[in-house]
């Protein structure tokens, strides 16, 4: 399985990345959502970690671009430190399937990967 962290922050992107290798999954990271939409383009994730406030491209409007492009479409899941319902609201809108508020835990975010990618059920 291969999951794409999309975070400007790079402290976010390696606490992610450890979590995701020590359960066996393959990472890839983007700085920003433009980096995230080329990364996209040209290889198959079966999962996008994002986060919302980024240079460039924020995590809105790389999910938009993204589910408008004929490429095969995995889950994302919108990961912030924004808690109001507006951003969970607009998350979903833009094409996330899940919106996590940081800090998450590692079990936690685990739990919702593995639902998310077909490996667990509820």
């Amino acid at each position: 399985m291969k999951v794409l962290i999309v975070d400007d922050a790079s402290t976010v992107r390696m606490y992610h990345r450890n979590v995701l290798e020590a359960a066996g999954y393959v990472v890839d990271e983007a700085v920003n959502g433009l980096e995230a939409l080329e990364k996209a383009l040209e290889n198959t994730f079966d999962l996008y970690i994002v986060d919302i406030n980024m240079p460039k491209m924020d995590g809105y409007e790389f999910l938009m671009q993204l589910r408008s492009e004929d490429i095969d479409q995995a889950p994302a899941i919108m990961v912030s430190t924004e808690a109001a319902e507006l951003d969970h609201t607009k998350a979903f809108t833009a094409g996330a399937n899940l919106y996590m508020v940081k800090p998450i835990k590692p079990l936690q975010m685990m739990t919702y990967v593995r639902l998310l990618v077909g490996e667990e059920s509820v």
